[in-house]
């Protein structure tokens, strides 16, 4: 048992998640290349790969998250964003309407709050899949492009690719549920991290491509290659640290028994909210961007909406970088309520050194508030990245994308979490952990 790696395949247990979560991810894989019926693939192919010559932000971005599915116009070409987006959606209406954040406390209120949730992920897919449909038929409109739909009937190609399509987000918003029940990890993140890890050796053989046709010098391919490398180890770092408060517990008695004092510390990390703020704004500017991007081609005001909204532009990346910031206090809020801490801390017979007790909830804010602040900052420059190694280097677009800021974010913090409970699940079996000494520290994502 020296070796952990050997380990995991000796518990039956672990063995049996980590071969559900690689059948699942298979599943995920062949469903990214399986067209949209009525589609002509070659025709598809040809259009594509015209608009790689002449450069496409907006599909290398949609591409980004679904894995390579968009370009394919695949069953999973929506991917697992539209069920991101509600559960935005759903979080800020429980913030807004007090009736439903009541229901979401009592009991089986939750399953119904999903079941809502679950209805909207529906409402979402049919409208980003009708715009799908409109950019298939501005795709046909093109010279020697006439052919791409197979089917005389475009409401009937609709109709058609609308369902499909929503079935294939609503069979990956399932299969990421059991991932995360039956399987190693958080699967809505692990289906976001196969899509990346999928599309990077092509993105490096592009990469080589472009340096040896001239059009990008080898000198700057090493600069950014170093420049990964450091910030990798940057997000490492960020996303292992912490502010440790100290609380103190006086003695107490529970029925018959006397409980001595302890003291213990409650682990505010830099970063409480990990990479759930890149993935929710991502997903805030996708849906708007892939509905004017698709439907442009037939209104005009939308073909302007789309060209303004593109990354790597401007208003792109200040939309981002505020969103990020949003979303990063936000989730922090709702996942440390520094009330319902303060609240719990009282209740135990808990102080904090030099704080009073109807003082520590100012106290938690603050201390969170200045925690926040600096870890959001850095989660926005690290996701935009891609845009200013785009802007300094001329690198590719769908290059960019995937080797640098959001994807280096997702891939080292879905990493890190699965590790995690990797180990935890190891050391419940009397196994040696995947690290040293057994320290890494699992994030809620």
């Amino acid at each position: 048992m020296a070796n952990p790696l050997v380990g995991i395949f000796r518990v039956k247990e672990l063995r049996e998640r980590v071969f559900f979560t690689f059948i699942m991810l298979v599943v995920f894989r062949v469903g990214t290349v399986l067209p949209v019926p009525g589609i002509d693939v070659h025709v598809l192919n040809a259009y594509f790969q015209s608009q790689q010559n002449s450069g496409n932000a907006i599909v290398d971005y949609l591409d980004f998250f679904a894995g390579g599915a968009f370009s394919n116009f695949s069953v999973f070409m929506l991917g697992i964003m539209p069920y991101i987006s509600m559960s935005i959606i759903m979080q800020l209406l429980l913030i807004v309407f007090p009736s439903l954040k009541k229901l979401s406390q009592e009991e089986g209120g939750r399953k119904k709050i999903h079941m809502y949730q679950r209805y909207g992920t529906v409402a979402v897919c049919l409208i980003q899949s009708f715009a799908v449909t409109q950019y298939a038929q501005s795709i046909s409109r093109y010279p020697n492009m006439d052919r791409l739909l197979l089917m005389d009937s475009f409401v009937l190609f609709s109709l058609l690719a609308m369902l499909t399509v929503t079935v294939g987000t609503l069979l990956l918003m399932w299969m990421g549920e059991q991932i995360t029940k039956r399987g190693i990890g958080n699967g809505i993140s692990l289906l976001i991290f196969a899509g990346i890890v999928a599309r990077l050796p092509h993105a490096l053989w592009q990469l080589v491509a472009t340096v040896r046709s001239g059009n990008l010098n080898i000198i700057f391919v090493i600069v950014v290659f170093v420049m990964f490398v450091a910030v990798v180890a940057l997000v490492v770092f960020e996303q292992q640290g912490q502010r440790k408060i100290p609380v103190n517990y006086a003695k107490r008695v529970v029925g018959r028994r006397m409980y001595g004092a302890q003291n213990t510390y409650i682990p505010f990390k830099i970063n409480p909210s990990g990479v759930i703020p890149v993935i929710f704004a991502s997903s805030i500017l996708t849906f708007p961007l892939q509905i004017a991007s698709t439907i442009g081609g037939n209104v005009p005001w939308l073909a302007a909406v789309s060209r303004v909204l593109a990354p790597p532009g401007f208003l792109y990346n200040i939309l981002y970088v505020l969103l990020i910031i949003f979303f990063a206090y936000f989730y922090t809020q709702v996942s440390l309520n520094p009330i319902e801490i303060a609240k719990n801390i009282r209740e135990n017979g808990g102080s904090i050194p030099g704080i009073r007790a109807e003082h520590i909830e100012k106290y938690l804010t603050k201390i969170l508030n200045r925690i926040v602040l600096p870890g959001s900052l850095y989660l926005a420059l690290i996701a935009i990245i891609p845009s200013l190694i785009q802007w300094a280097f001329n690198f590719p677009s769908s290059i960019s994308y995937l080797m640098g800021g959001t994807s280096l974010l997702i891939l080292v913090g879905v990493d890190l979490d699965t590790m995690s409970q990797v180990e935890s699940l190891l050391k419940m079996h009397n196994h040696e952990g995947l690290t040293k000494h057994g320290k890494l520290r699992g994030r809620n994502l």
